[in-house]
């Protein structure tokens, strides 16, 4: 008896799914965040099995300041393919935007070990948490601006 594990070459996506892809590209190239959004979403209908999509998905949702909904983009890939090194680097950069330091370093780890020091995708995450966490969401606190208060005699 005998056992095989395959991986699956990468493949093009559907046809029509490909131009939604495109058209999501230039959105977000063009600052149309929710436009690029949309387009990744009609293309997961249309291609629910192209795994790229969610790594696009997942960039919009960074772009977005929603870096809960790209962790899970970027947690949908690794399911799928538990070794993209996209994935893992940008998983990283998502946690640590919403300050979760030990965790992105926990994934710099996974990719030194799985990639190297040297591998584009490990050179960028070290290279975000060389720079460290930014305020990615400002709380209400912060953006309140008091008024002075007419004083009464």
């Amino acid at each position: 008896m005998t056992a095989s594990v395959g991986w699956s070459a990468e493949r093009d996506p559907d046809p029509r799914a490909a131009m939604l892809i495109a058209e999501g590209q230039t959105a977000l190239q063009g600052g149309d965040v929710q436009g690029a959004i949309d387009a990744y979403e009609a293309a997961l209908v249309v291609d629910p099995g192209y795994t790229p999509l969610y790594l696009r998905l997942a960039e919009a949702a960074r772009a977005d300041q929603m870096q809960g909904k790209a962790i899970r983009y970027y947690r949908e890939v690794l399911n799928r393919e538990p070794r993209n090194y996209a994935a893992i680097s940008g998983e990283g950069e998502a946690l640590l935007e919403k300050g979760a330091l030990e965790k992105a370093r926990a994934n710099l780890a996974r990719l030194e070990s799985a990639c190297g020091k040297t591998c584009p995708e490990t050179q960028q995450l070290a290279a975000a948490l060389a720079i460290g966490p930014k305020q990615a969401v400002q709380t209400a606190e912060a953006t309140i601006t008091l008024e002075p208060q007419p004083q009464s005699n």
